[in-house]
């Protein structure tokens, strides 16, 4: 019987780790890669899928000493990374945050990432003309996981 409350609570943590819901803004697939030693940045991959018009204007994490927004672009044959800003939340639209376009960069880690861990993260949207907070974490997977492709 002991075990099952064992089991039970760690796949409550995992499905926590993996949704969130905050108002009409649903948060999934919230995770990162492992760290390799020396490596002081890791990107964070997620999903949102929010009712409304809304805009991602920021996060931030205990995890690292600064949190940014970023975009992946293909320039003259390169891949380059820019800062953003603002990352639009359209309404009923799945907006993916990876490897491949938008997505959160944690700079300056005070700890490696092992797998098998969480970071926290809280994500700063605008909706409807106010400003929310939504508490979240990133699950940390192995350095040799693979971002999926999302839907």
């Amino acid at each position: 019987m002991n075990k099952f409350i064992k089991t039970g609570a760690v796949l409550g943590a995992m499905l926590w780790s993996f949704s969130v819901c905050a108002g009409n803004i649903q948060v999934e697939h919230v995770w990162a890669r492992a760290t390799a030693p020396g490596q002081e940045t890791a990107m964070v991959d997620l999903s949102i899928t929010s009712a409304q018009d809304a805009k991602l204007i920021g996060f931030s994490s205990t995890a690292c000493k600064t949190a940014q927004l970023h975009s992946m672009t293909h320039d003259n044959g390169m891949m380059k990374m820019r800062e953003v800003k603002v990352v639009d939340l359209p309404a009923g639209h799945h907006v993916a945050l990876g490897a491949a376009g938008y997505h959160l960069m944690l700079i300056g880690l005070n700890a490696p990432l092992k797998a098998g861990e969480h970071v926290p993260l809280t994500l700063n949207i605008i909706v409807a003309g106010k400003e929310i907070k939504i508490e979240t974490s990133a699950e940390i997977r192995p350095l040799t996981a693979v971002m999926p492709m999302h839907m």
